[in-house]
């Protein structure tokens, strides 16, 4: 395994991949990598009312920008599915912020102006870690007897939060809709699991292996069990993605080591920031820790298994892992940490994962859950142990169906050679006894 592990750079350079070794040092002053929007994504302006509001719909990505205040969006949702609605909102790199209050929130509502259960989802920047891209989600969710069950009109109001003395330009906002089908009748559960194993595993300790991060959720990097390398310039997210089948826990550590500082004695209360984020882009953890230079370190609890019970818990650490699928890893270095190392050079990051429990099998839906967006399948899997991120996977697949189907060709071409070579030899065989 540790010899596929060294060749897989190799391997991947042959196809034309980059998985992922660290940058190379960079030049004092260079912007950081900029957030890759989702290939596809179709632009909508949001409108300041309700009455106004253009149309969105589940299975589609959408691209606008949001200065602060609130924007609406319509949905014409069915009777028969659960409905996640995800806004991930990417500041300027340095822009001025309040740690403690601006952030992100994102509501679904009747007509009738009701916040469904499950709204709003909120996130806020969090302290010291600097402007980053954060995400936040809210859900119709199925649920007998419950509210905005009915088939019809709803309106999704996405709210940037910001202090009047924060920055007030226009920000990019991506925004997702993912529609998760109903169960068959008679098979929904009412009630969540009562507990679940908490204590964290044995954290991995083999050999690390290079994987550099992507710049958001669209280009994350596919992680699994291991010890995994990267490296984090200040002011800088990296962004990962694990695939949990149901009945799986993740658990989450993260390091960084130590870096050459540039003055005598300096500190930063917040330098090392972990969020993990659900299938539909809502927070389900997040902790950090300061970093002064020296050796730090944080640890995520391990999440609960993943199931379809979960989504009743009261919880949200419980209620998050409600679907399987692609959970995300954001880690951040706090831009504060600038003012006292050396930004031209990457901070060592190591993050050691484990995914644990055997693959359950899935609750029976009454339609299939792949093209929601959501669930664990092959190409997944075969991801996670290649590190590719979904462009990179795409990528590969293309190019293995083509050179299937040139194999295909080939062997068909071939085959039909062989046939005219045989029926010449079988007429000229003929002809010389005739």
């Amino acid at each position: 395994m540790g010899r596929l592990r060294r060749r897989l750079p190799a391997v991947a350079a042959a196809l034309g991949l980059a998985v992922g070794l660290p940058g190379p040092a960079y030049a004092a002053g260079e912007p950081l990598p900029a957030y890759r929007t989702a290939d596809g994504a179709r632009p909508v302006q949001g409108a300041e009312s309700s009455a106004d509001a253009p149309a969105v719909e589940p299975g589609a990505v959408y691209s606008d920008t949001l200065a602060p205040g609130s924007r609406f969006y319509r949905l014409n949702l069915d009777d028969a599915s659960s409905v996640y609605v995800s806004a991930v909102l990417v500041p300027k790199p340095g822009a001025r912020i309040d740690s403690g209050g601006d952030g992100l929130e994102v509501t679904l509502m009747t007509t009738g102006g009701r916040s469904c259960p499950g709204s709003p989802g909120r996130t806020t920047f969090g302290y010291g870690l600097g402007a980053r891209p954060i995400g936040a989600a809210a859900v119709r969710r199925l649920q007998e007897d419950g509210d905005c069950q009915q088939a019809g009109v709803y309106y999704a109001k996405v709210t940037r939060e910001a202090s009047k003395n924060s920055d007030r330009s226009p920000w990019p906002v991506e925004l997702t809709v993912s529609r998760e089908p109903g169960l068959k009748t008679g098979s929904a559960p009412a009630a969540a699991p009562s507990g679940w194993p908490s204590t964290p595993p044995q954290p991995p300790a083999s050999e690390p292996v290079a994987r550099e991060g992507g710049t958001g959720f669209n280009d994350a990097r596919a992680l699994g069990t291991g010890v995994w390398r990267d490296g984090l310039r200040p002011g800088q997210t990296r962004f990962y993605r694990v695939p949990l089948d149901w009945g799986q826990q993740l658990s989450v550590g993260a390091e960084l080591a130590a870096a050459k500082l540039t003055k005598d004695f300096a500190s930063a209360s917040t330098g090392l920031g972990v969020t993990l984020y659900t299938p539909y882009r809502s927070v389900l953890d997040d902790k950090d820790t300061g970093y002064d230079g020296k050796q730090a370190g944080l640890t995520l609890p391990p999440t609960a298994p993943v199931a379809y019970e979960n989504r009743f818990a009261s919880s949200s650490e419980a209620g998050g892992a409600r679907v399987a699928g692609w959970y995300y890893l954001a880690v951040t270095l706090g831009e504060k940490v600038g003012e006292f190392t050396q930004d031209a050079v990457p901070v060592p990051l190591t993050l050691r994962l484990t995914v644990q429990g055997k693959a359950a099998a899935p609750p029976p839906y009454a339609e299939g859950l792949a093209r929601s967006g959501f669930g664990v399948g092959d190409a997944d899997r075969a991801a996670a142990r290649e590190g590719l991120t979904a462009p990179e996977a795409a990528l590969a697949a293309d190019r293995r169906a083509t050179m299937g189907t040139v194999a295909a060709g080939g062997f068909g071409t071939g085959t039909l050679l062989l046939l005219v070579l045989g029926g010449w030899l079988l007429l000229a065989r003929r002809g010389r006894t005739g």
